[in-house]
Parts: C-alpha cells; sequence; structure tokens
C-alpha cells in the first residue's frame, strides 16, 4: 500500500473515538511499527492534532471534532482557496455565508506555522469591488436551488429597453458571470425557446410545483457566448478590420470580448480582424470612440466615414 494511503487510513482508524496503538495500527495495516511512528509524525507535521497518551491504557486519538477540517492541504493549496473566496465574495457570489464558514474553518485547523505564512499571503491580496452594483444575493441563490432541484420558477422580469417588469416562467439550466453581470441561461416558456436573463432585472423569483428535466451535456457558458457573438456563416463575405496603433491599444482591443473572437493576424503596431462589413460598420464605431488618437483605422473606409458620422451626431445632440 502507497505511503498516503497508509497515513489516510491510519487518520479514519484515530477518527473512531478510541484511542489506538501504534500496535493495532501496525498489525491492521501490515508494516512495521517504526513505520507507523513515521506516519504518525508526519501527520502531526502536517497540521493533523494528534494526541498522545502514554501509560497502561495509552495510546493515539483525534482532537475533537476534527473531522470536520480540511484534510491535508498544503499552504499552497489553502492560499489558493483563501485568494478564490475573496476573488469570489467581492463578485457577489451568493453563498457568501457558506464560504465564510469554510475559510474560517481552513485558518482554524491550521498549525501556528500554516497560519503565519498564510497571513503572509493574504496581507497584499485584494480585490476592488464594483461601486453601486445592487445586492442580487439572495436571487441568485434562489436561481441555484431552482437549478438544482429542476424546479421551473417564475419571474419578474425587466429587459434593457422595457421599464416595467414582465412575469415569465422558465427552466433554469445554469448561471453564468460574464463582463461583471451575472446571468441565467434557462428554457422561457413563453417564448419556448431557451434565452439568458440579467440577474440584476429579476425583480423576484418564485418557485413552482412544476419540475423539468435539464438537457444532458448542456453547456449554458457555450450557449450564453453563442448568443452574444456575431454568427459567420459565409467566409467569403468577411473585410479586414486593419488597425494601427499603440502596442497598449493593440493588446486592449485584442482582449476586447467581442473583437478578441474574430482576431487573425497581429503585429506589435498592427491587427487585424475579419467581419462581415454590416457588422464593422454597426458595432465597431462605439468600441474603438474610446480609443482616441491612440489608434489608427487603416481599413475599411466605410468604417472611417461611419465614426465621423457618429460624432457629428454626437456633437449636435449636445450643442446648446
Amino acid at each position: 500500500m502507497a505511503k498516503i494511503d497508509n497515513m489516510m487510513s491510519i487518520l479514519w482508524m484515530l477518527n473512531s473515538d478510541k484511542k489506538v496503538t501504534a500496535k493495532q495500527i501496525s498489525e491492521k495495516l501490515e508494516i512495521n511499527i517504526r513505520t507507523v511512528y513515521r506516519y504518525i509524525d508526519s501527520l502531526s507535521a502536517s497540521g493533523v492534532p494528534i494526541i498522545s497518551d502514554t501509560g497502561h491504557n495509552g495510546g493515539y486519538t483525534l482532537l475533537n471534532n476534527f473531522i470536520k477540517a480540511p484534510l491535508f492541504f498544503d499552504i499552497e493549496e489553502q492560499t489558493a482557496l483563501l485568494h478564490a473566496a475573496i476573488f469570489a465574495k467581492e463578485k457577489g457570489y451568493f453563498l457568501d455565508e457558506a464560504l465564510d464558514k469554510a475559510t474560517s474553518k481552513l485558518k482554524m485547523h491550521s498549525n501556528q506555522k500554516q497560519e503565519e505564512v498564510l497571513t503572509r499571503h493574504l496581507i497584499g491580496f485584494e480585490v476592488i469591488k464594483p461601486i453601486g452594483k445592487i445586492s442580487i444575493e439572495s436571487v441568485l441563490k434562489k436561481l441555484e436551488n431552482s437549478i438544482a432541484n429542476e424546479l421551473s420558477i417564475e419571474i419578474n422580469y425587466r429587459t434593457g429597453r422595457e421599464e416595467k417588469t414582465k412575469s415569465r416562467i422558465i427552466n433554469p439550466y445554469g448561471i453564468v458571470h460574464w463582463n461583471n453581470n451575472w446571468y441565467i441561461v434557462a428554457f422561457c416558456q413563453m417564448r419556448n425557446e431557451i434565452r439568458s436573463f440579467r440577474v440584476d432585472r429579476i425583480s423576484s423569483v418564485i418557485e413552482t410545483l412544476n419540475t423539468f428535466n435539464r438537457p444532458k451535456e448542456f453547456s449554458a457558458s457555450e450557449f450564453f457566448i453563442r448568443g452574444i457573438m456575431t454568427e459567420i456563416r459565409d467566409e467569403d463575405n468577411l473585410i479586414p478590420l486593419v488597425i494601427e496603433g499603440s502596442i497598449n491599444a493593440l493588446d486592449n482591443l485584442c482582449q476586447h470580448w467581442f473583437l478578441g473572437y474574430y482576431l487573425k493576424e497581429r503585429t506589435p503596431n498592427k491587427v487585424i480582424f475579419k467581419l462581415q462589413e454590416e457588422v464593422i460598420c454597426t458595432y465597431i464605431p462605439n468600441i474603438l470612440l474610446p480609443y482616441r488618437k491612440s489608434i489608427q483605422i487603416i481599413e475599411p473606409l466605410s468604417l472611417r466615414k461611419k465614426i465621423v458620422e457618429n460624432l457629428v451626431e454626437l456633437i449636435n445632440h449636445y450643442q446648446i
């Protein structure tokens, strides 16, 4: 049996609420008693609180309730979990109370040396939470519960073009976090198709007694990405979007949530995307305007004309 298997076996033997002697462990696992002592020392060094009693009724036991403690996480794993917890909470993770309990348990059962190292790693790690975001944790929790239990729900939802909410019954398939917003991907019974809904536009969630079967192998994130991207069927109708500019500006364009999917070529001072001309003239002007003079549009000329038209329209809108 491998060393780690033996150590796990010893751990479960110690968790029996009865004192276990080194001889009993040796006989049970069919290993040398000196090896048992080495394994006990290794477990203790890793932070497992093993109590050793000497004398006639002596033996090894575990500290009370240790089974609730996280087992065998090294420092790097503990740091990663705590960093991830900080990041998740600042992004509006909805099981924040459970997350607090989990991280507290992780810290509680660390030995002094581990706690000192963790503190050093955590002290310089921070995530800035977006200002002005409304609290949607309670809504997210209800949505997650309905997904897990495959329960249809009734939501009051407001689209981006409407002020008033409308009631819809949906079968929720998955939750997606994208571009600082949470979305629920669900089958909409009113539209009779799968759609995505921004969670901060849901004013209420009511669980129904109706159940549904979630499609097997369905990926909410894949559906969501397909929904926001322009589907390109005819490669012959694509034209190059050629932009020159500073390295930083081009880096940002290549990482843009929309343009990044259509990147074809990148050099230090030039980037080439390929899209349909209609898409370029419809969506790209608003993407490029914030870059001001840090970029130069080489082609198509139709895009340059469209940006000028947009700027003139904006100037006229604000002229007194």
